[in-house]
């Protein structure tokens, strides 16, 4: 097999053309909220304590099976090569947030002052955000295995990332926005993350032992986790289009602000991309561990952000739009980015050799 046709394998139809089924939902869903005005109207009542029923359903349906795949026994070995695990956590926590705050600040209330009101400012800025404090959760397993990755080690990886994600998210998110001066309710954004990390997290974890116990590890990871791929699909352009159903009239009032929000988030993930790899790089890590790293904080996970700003700000807001706005364009950027990796393979030390950490 070609080395193309290896490359292609490693990622789906949907995924590879997740930009293209984006495009279509916004038509979609505006479509829908034009033509049929009761629809986003109905959806709009079925909320408990600000969170919509509807879509905290959908959005169960694309988080729990991403969780399913991650085995945090893996975070045991975090201590056999620590390196790799370092740069991926400050680069994701403790660089990535702030850039991605810093660089949205400046061009949506400095360069394109002029063209976006401070109040979808202030909501675009909140979207930032949050997928600036949401680095990549299972689309990393796919950059990893186009770029040739140590797929054991992405494994860690994702697992330590997601174990932080459980204590750094809220305040981070909240520390940020409050410099921003966007106001956030404490409470929602607390419940948003017990909803959409926790309690998938959970029932995840109680999935894999329970079916691990039943049937084996085989069985689990080639044969139960597949069958959840539709239902994440599914749950994804379904919550797509309800929200551009409610988006509507915002975007045929602005239909700028697409690429006006897609500049700052395709200029943070090149940035943070390249922090880490060239991090790597000169810490002479192998290509294999270098890579997965710059790419799971360029890479978002944005059904989270898009979750917790449908909580926070509600489906018309500004905040949700910059969201799937990230969605987007991240296919497109990341998969440009494995090509950069892989055509500066060359500049990392060979995988035959140990690395000492």
């Amino acid at each position: 097999m070609s080395e193309s046709k290896k490359k292609v394998a490693g990622i789906g139809f949907f995924e590879k053309y997740l930009s293209i089924w984006v495009a279509l939902c916004i038509i979609a869903g505006i479509a829908i909220g034009y033509f049929i005005p009761a629809f986003p109207e109905t959806l709009g009542k079925w909320e408990y304590a600000n969170v919509s029923i509807p879509i905290a359903v959908l959005i169960w349906l694309m988080i729990y099976p991403m969780m399913l795949k991650v085995d945090f026994k893996s975070v045991m070995n975090v201590g056999k090569r620590p390196k790799g695990i370092l740069i991926t956590c400050v680069t994701n926590w403790l660089i990535k947030p702030f850039t991605m705050f810093g660089i949205a600040w400046l061009f949506f209330f400095v360069i394109f002052k002029t063209l976006i009101p401070t109040e979808l400012a202030d909501q675009y800025l909140a979207g930032a955000v949050l997928l600036g404090a949401a680095p990549c959760t299972a689309m990393v397993f796919v950059w990893s295995y186009l770029t040739k990755g140590d797929a054991a080690y992405t494994l860690v990886q994702v697992a330590v990332n997601d174990l932080i994600i459980l204590v750094a998210f809220v305040p981070i998110v909240g520390f940020l926005l409050g410099i921003g001066g966007v106001a956030i309710p404490w409470a929602t954004l607390i419940l948003s993350v017990v909803l959409f990390v926790v309690i998938p997290l959970v029932a995840a974890i109680i999935t894999r032992i329970i079916v691990v116990r039943r049937q084996g590890i085989e069985y689990f990871n080639n044969v139960f986790v597949g069958k959840f791929g539709p239902f994440t699909t599914i749950g994804l352009l379904l919550t797509l289009i309800i929200l551009f159903a409610f988006q509507g009239d915002t975007i045929l009032a602005n239909p700028l602000h697409i690429v006006l929000i897609a500049v700052p988030l395709i200029l943070q993930t090149v940035l943070i991309f390249f922090v880490a790899y060239g991090w790597a790089r000169a810490w002479r890590l192998p290509h294999t561990i270098a890579a997965p790293a710059g790419m799971i904080g360029a890479s978002n996970f944005f059904e989270l952000a898009v979750a917790v700003a449908i909580s926070l700000f509600g489906l018309e807001s500004g905040a949700a739009l910059a969201t799937v706005v990230g969605v987007l364009v991240e296919v497109p950027i990341m998969l440009s980015l494995v090509r950069v990796a892989n055509n500066t393979r060359k500049y990392f030390i060979s995988d035959i050799y140990e690395y000492v950490t």
